[in-house]
């Protein structure tokens, strides 16, 4: 037998008997490289238990590391961390082996590796702490990003092993700085992994009758969403009903395109209008457009506290999600893709949010699309009707949409199916100081909405299939777009007849 069949035989059984000990999800995890390693999981899941064995298993088998073990707030690591340590050392039978220093909490191998433990609540023992080659931060969720990083800039040691930061969590706020920094925008030098209890073979029969009597008990239901099966959270009352929502994020509704519209732009109109496949595209599309099918579009501007624009498509006939477009961008940008967006939906209904720029709403007048939200206000004064394009969201007319946002979505729950949608349909909350919906502090509601005014001027479009769509009016010829720019109101009409045949 060869040294080489030594070396395969002894690895061999390693990853046995760490299968052994291991759960099935955790595993594969244990030879994952990437800088960040993120566990989000609900109670009972097991990611502590996996976060220790690794770092206990590289300690053994690669010399020289350093690794910080923190939490928050120091003194909570004795009862957690430390102790978790000791209880794998013993069931090792490595107690002996391995030096424990308490007055200095830190586990020493007879290799070189070391454990450190240290609390970031005190600072000036942290900047101590030099020459890191790996961080553990259990219960992730309770430190800050600064504290991130803060940890993220002392890995820098001299190693020949690769540098691994690992972040345990329970989800319990979709607001969380870890949701944003990780899971809104994939990371490619982050690893995200997602486990619950079921994911733990080595849970005992009495704690999963714990965790599970709270799914038998209707108004437990949200707390075994968030605590159990690691589901994102919120804080404050939600004004959507949080449990429908969870459910609708549990089918993972993947889109059946996603791209963006490519198009010509000769300074008068918009030619060659199509869509481009790209997995890395702004639009999801979730329904394709049908023949006759009626559709609206609402749009929130990126205003105040927002750095999106975004389009929310309806099929008006069930009122439910067909698009979603999300992108931050500019304005004449953003009113291009939305022309070439309602186009697509056979000429769609569009309402643009004129609250903090009419610039949209302005640019498709000049693209000449057809068919804008108007709506009516009266004069004080002259007591005259005004007819304007755009929806006004102020004191009177969001409470309308929203509650009716309410409605549609109890009534029909799978209405909204883009994700990025539905978890901030969770975060919009009730907040303590303000009775007023609004995305809860460090969320965005601009999917929210732009669903909400979709669903506020459905009155003004069809709710039944058309015949077919009129001829394309972006291919007329210069001297027919002339004629229309000098025709008046009721020439226009004329001439949409007769190309609408």
């Amino acid at each position: 037998m060869t040294e080489t069949d030594d070396v395969s035989r002894a690895l061999t059984g390693w990853y046995l008997s760490l299968a052994a000990r291991s759960n099935a999800a955790f595993l594969p995890l244990y030879f994952d490289t990437h800088r960040y390693l993120v566990l989000k999981g609900g109670g009972g899941s097991g990611k502590s238990v996996f976060a220790a064995t690794k770092l206990l298993e590289r300690c053994l088998a690669e010399p020289g590391h350093r690794f910080l073990v923190c939490r928050k707030v120091a003194r909570t690591l004795k009862e957690s961390c430390w102790r978790l340590f000791e209880r794998m050392l013993s069931e090792r039978g490595l107690r002996g082996a391995v030096k424990l220093s308490r007055s200095e909490p830190s586990m020493s191998f007879p290799n070189g590796s070391m454990l450190l433990f240290a609390g970031l609540d005190d600072v000036e023992k942290l900047k101590s702490i030099a020459d890191l080659t790996g961080i553990w931060v259990e219960e992730a969720s309770e430190i800050t990003e600064d504290d991130f990083r803060q940890l993220d800039i002392r890995l820098r040691g001299e190693t020949a092993w690769y540098k691994q930061i690992i972040l345990s969590f329970n989800p319990v706020s979709a607001n969380h700085w870890l949701k944003r920094r990780f899971f809104d925008e994939p990371d490619a030098r982050a690893r995200v992994h997602e486990s619950c209890y079921l994911d733990n073979r080595f849970l005992d029969a009495e704690a999963v009758r714990t965790l599970e009597d709270f799914a038998k008990n209707g108004e437990d239901d949200y707390h075994y969403q968030v605590y159990c099966l690691g589901h994102w959270g919120v804080t404050g009352n939600t004004v959507f009903h949080a449990p429908s929502i969870q459910r609708q994020l549990d089918r993972r509704i993947e889109p059946a395109r996603i791209g963006y519209f490519r198009y010509t732009d000769d300074g008068r109109a918009l030619r060659e209008a199509a869509w481009t496949d790209d997995p890395a595209g702004f639009i999801s599309v979730y329904a394709p457009p049908e023949p006759g099918a009626p559709y609206v579009i609402g749009a929130d501007t990126a205003g105040e506290g927002s750095d999106c624009f975004v389009a929310q498509v309806l099929d008006n006939r069930t009122g439910r999600q067909a698009a979603v477009l999300r992108r931050r961008t500019d304005e004449d940008l953003f009113a291009r893709q939305l022309w070439c967006l309602g186009r697509w939906y056979n000429w769609a209904l569009i309402g643009v949010e004129t609250n903090f720029s009419t610039y949209p709403i302005l640019e498709l007048e000049r693209l000449r699309y057809p068919r804008q939200y108007v709506r009516e206000t009266v004069d004080d004064y002259t007591h005259a009707v005004r007819r304007s394009y755009g929806f006004r969201t102020d004191s009177r007319t969001r409470p309308v949409i929203i509650a009716g946002l309410v409605q549609v979505l109890r009534d029909d729950p799978e209405a909204v199916c883009d994700r990025t949608t539905l978890l901030e349909l969770l975060s919009f909350v009730r907040t303590e100081r303000w009775d007023r919906p609004e995305a809860a502090p460090g969320a965005h509601d601009d999917c929210v909405m732009a669903l909400a005014i979709a669903h506020g001027i459905r009155g003004q479009q069809s709710y039944f299939t058309a015949p077919p769509a009129p001829p394309d009016r972006s291919e007329w010829t210069r001297d027919r777009w002339e004629d229309w720019e000098r025709a008046t109101p009721e020439e226009r009409e004329e001439m949409m007849k007769r190309v609408n045949g």
